[in-house]
């Protein structure tokens, strides 16, 4: 008995139990234990969605800065030369 039967009988008795232990209902069991076992192997199968990270933030330079963001610069004042 390989692993995948093994754990549809698992399944099966489970459902079984469940739903009070009736008789004659084998064949439906072993079908919905078959499907679930299908659906867990195909989740343990299917790769682990990425985690995606926020964008890195790059400094912008001064000529790629919106106009609106800049402060204004004080006026230059000429220097007076010294007596």
């Amino acid at each position: 008995m390989n692993i995948d039967e093994q754990r549809i009988r698992e399944f099966a008795f489970q459902i079984w139990e469940s739903e009070g232990r009736p008789h004659g209902q084998h064949e439906r069991h072993w079908k919905m234990a078959s499907k679930l076992a299908e659906a867990e192997a195909q989740a343990q199968a299917a790769p682990k969605p990425r985690r995606i990270s926020k964008p890195k933030t790059v400094p912008l330079s001064e000529a790629e800065q919106p106009a609106l963001l800049k402060k204004p610069r004080a006026p230059r004042t000429p220097k007076t030369p010294k007596a």
